[in-house]
């Protein structure tokens, strides 16, 4: 690492137009290629992906997208009204016209009676588009069904077609990077030790978002890929760039040269940032295994985000560093360089100093306390539950929210999610048979209403429609998908060849939350597992990799704890603008897992080696994890405000799925570095004493060596004396 730094600083200029020149040339790529962002298939052998596939079967091509139109009066009069009802039958007539659409269904005819509700004061009229409609096509007819709304006739739209996605915020989005500028700027007092950090990440991140753009041609990424990279990438970018700062500060405080300190700053504190980086792309790559489509995406996406902002932090910013050389302190700091100052011998401790003896002097109870404070904060997810939130979550200013309401009041909350079953038939024994399996499903609890479409001659797979009694997000209606599968449908199958599947939209969702929920668990521990390989080979011990093990899992259920609360719950929702409570988007909680394991490794990383390079010089465990805490104290802790900000800026962008990655994330990150890597990591490490840094000596030959505060890994054979600091309750 010291030879790429000293390269780095050599060739600093031709370092930075490097990255420039990368940025414009990707730049460039996009601006040609443009983007092709898409949505994978979430599962492709559970019952509502075979029902979908015999339905496209049975349509021989792929519908286009459809969309509803509603309307009450506000008086609460009948839409029946002559007045009402001639003024939407001129629009729904002009909508049929419009470039783009294929049909439009009226309630005002004999065939759409049925969707007027029995009070007569809702309707709805479904338009479906052609295949290839533009959207700017769907724009028009937006307008159009907009038209004739006034005070007394409302209307709202709703369905696939005219679902309103919120616009990513940049103004959110800058606010955190301003944050962290200002939190830097607060506590370090220099601009540049303020400004270095961020540039570099946002060059990273900026680098990593175009490729990202291009990798989508490539393979299959969600649009939420590039938001999810930025909130990723500026969190881990800027914490990444802030640790080596902070040690080439300390470098250049204690008398080394520029060239000197950059060297000496990538060949400590950049090998813990290459380490770090690794595990968290080892955790992101690691979700492949799950073998799930959008999660394949956001993964791959996210570990491109992080390679780069490691690569930044490790070449552009060396290069910066040698371009500003002093000035990355500030004007005392410089003045202190000179004459005696060099040879400043002691300071008074500072806070995280004293906090460190505090920890040493008390390790039993902090850490009961720390122990008991997180439990508690992680036992909300407990009631984790999982599934995709609809329009009934979003704020109530939607318009999406006001048809979802409408449809609710006039037709029954099932009518947002109905349940589509492929019937498959052979004969004419099974087509009676489904005939049956319609009125059994009329009888069954749960079930609001139940209608099959007439089949044709020859036509082997029938539609029978289930409208549920409850919402598509209600677990009455994930009870009744199964109570369907499992009780209801084998008795109508028995001693015929008929094949019924349940599917539709909520079976979809329901169908992948539980694929994603059986996966949950083991994902976990296959995580803990790898963090626990990942940490004996760095730090060469047995317990210290044990216990980060465990507490990364707490940490990952305070985040979980937190997105069950506000999201699940409801408690704060609302007022941040994310509609109301309901069930976790369903690769919510995977992708935290990744994400949130390889941060706490990170601070793991750049706490226990520090404390792992005094173990080496002076063999003394109590002095080296005090001594550990107090030196990286204020940079860990300053680096979780910073993610703080960053991902806390991100809840209020209006996008409800990055929102539950924004609050679970600061909320944890929060926690695991001030509680957890501050008072639990340390307070468990003085109980342990020497044990902290045992293992087996066969083991020891077996795993590979990796350095990751320098070369001078090993421990001393003997304790050098060391003056230990006069506080009570040490032996508590």
């Amino acid at each position: 690492m010291s030879s790429l730094a000293r390269w780095c600083h050599r060739h600093r200029l031709a370092v930075v137009l490097a990255w420039v020149g990368l940025l414009v040339a990707l730049g460039a790529g996009v601006g040609a290629a443009g983007s092709a962002f898409g949505n994978s298939p979430t599962s492709q052998d559970t019952d509502s992906a075979k029902a979908t596939a015999l339905l496209q079967q049975a349509a021989n091509s792929a519908a286009g997208k459809s969309g509803r139109v509603v309307w009450q009066l506000s008086g609460g009069g009948p839409v029946t009204e002559p007045a009402t009802e001639q003024t939407m039958t001129d629009t729904l007539k002009e909508i049929a016209d419009a470039p783009g659409v294929a049909s439009v269904s009226s309630p005002y005819t004999p065939v759409g009676k049925g969707q007027i509700s029995r009070d007569g004061r809702t309707a709805y009229a479904t338009v479906a588009f052609d295949q290839e409609v533009a959207d700017a096509q769907i724009d028009h007819v937006k307008d159009l069904a907009a038209e004739p709304a006034s005070g007394s006739l409302h209307i709202a739209l709703n369905g696939q077609a005219f679902t309103v996605n919120p616009k990513p915020n940049p103004v959110a989005d800058a606010m955190g990077i301003i944050l962290a500028f200002i939190v830097l700027l607060f506590v370090f007092r220099a601009v540049w030790v303020a400004a270095l950090p961020i540039i570099t990440a946002v060059v990273g991140v900026g680098t990593s978002a175009v490729a990202v753009i291009l990798l989508s041609h490539v393979i299959t990424l969600s649009d939420t890929t590039l938001t999810l990279g930025s909130l990723i990438g500026l969190g881990v970018g800027i914490d990444y760039a802030l640790f080596i700062v902070n040690r080439h500060r300390a470098n250049l405080t204690a008398g080394m040269t520029v060239p000197e300190s950059i060297a000496k700053s990538l060949d400590t504190s950049g090998r813990a940032v290459l380490f770090a980086g690794l595990t968290v792309v080892v955790a992101l790559l690691g979700m492949l295994t799950l073998n799930v489509g959008i999660i394949n995406g956001m993964a791959i996406g996210a570990a491109v985000t992080v390679v780069l902002t490691v690569l930044a932090a490790v070449t552009l910013l060396p290069a910066l560093l040698g371009m500003i050389g002093l000035h990355v302190l500030g004007r005392g700091e410089r003045r202190e360089l000179t004459g005696e100052a060099r040879r400043r011998s002691s300071r008074r401790p500072g806070l995280w100093a004293r906090w460190a003896e505090q920890v040493q002097a008390r390790p039993r109870t902090l850490a009961l306390v720390a122990l008991a404070v997180l439990v508690a904060l992680a036992f909300p997810t407990l009631s984790l539950r999982l599934g995709a939130s609809d329009d009934g979550n979003l704020p109530t200013a939607s318009t999406n929210r006001q048809a979802y309401d409408m449809i609710a009041e006039g037709f029954g909350p099932g009518f947002n999610g109905p349940l589509v079953l492929a019937v498959q038939t052979s004969d004419a024994a099974d087509k009676a048979a489904a005939a049956k399996l319609v009125t059994a499903l009329e009888k069954a609890d749960g079930v609001a209403s139940a209608s099959a479409a007439p089949m044709r001659e020859g036509q082997r797979v029938g539609v029978i429609s289930v409208v549920p009694t409850t919402s598509p997000q209600s677990a009455a209606t994930s009870d009744l998908i199964h109570r369907l599968r499992d009780k209801v449908i084998p008795p109508a199958e028995r001693g015929t060849s008929m094949k019924v599947y349940v599917g539709g939209v909520t079976a979809s969702n329901d169908d992948f939350a539980s694929v994603l929920m059986s996966k949950l668990p083991l994902f976990v521990l296959v995580i803990a597992a790898l963090g626990f390989l990942l940490l004996t080979i760095a730090f060469r011990s047995l317990l210290i990799p044990a216990v980060g093990a465990v507490l990364n899992i707490l940490s990952i259920g305070v985040a979980f704890g937190a997105i069950v609360v506000v999201f699940q719950y409801g408690f704060g929702a609302g007022a941040l603008g994310l509609g109301a409570g309901g069930p976790i988007e369903s690769f919510v909680p995977i992708l935290v897992v990744g994400i949130m394991f390889g941060l706490s490794m990170d601070y793991q990383v750049f706490l226990v080696s520090r404390m792992r390079e005094e173990w080496a010089h002076t063999g003394d465990s109590r002095r080296a994890v005090r001594v550990g805490q107090a030196e990286t104290g204020k940079v860990i802790a300053v680096a979780a405000t910073i993610m703080v900000c960053v991902f806390g800026s991100f809840v209020f962008g209006g996008m409800r799925v990055i929102a539950e990655f924004g609050v679970s994330l600061a909320v944890a990150v929060a926690v695991d570095a001030l509680l957890i890597r501050m008072v639990l990591v340390p307070a468990l490490m003085h109980l342990c004493g020497r044990a902290n840094w045992w293992l087996p000596r066969r083991l020891d030959r077996a795993l590979p060596h990796v350095s990751v505060e320098g070369p001078a890994d090993e421990p001393a054979r003997e304790p050098l004396p060391v003056r230990e600091p006069q506080t009570a309750g040490v032996a508590e």
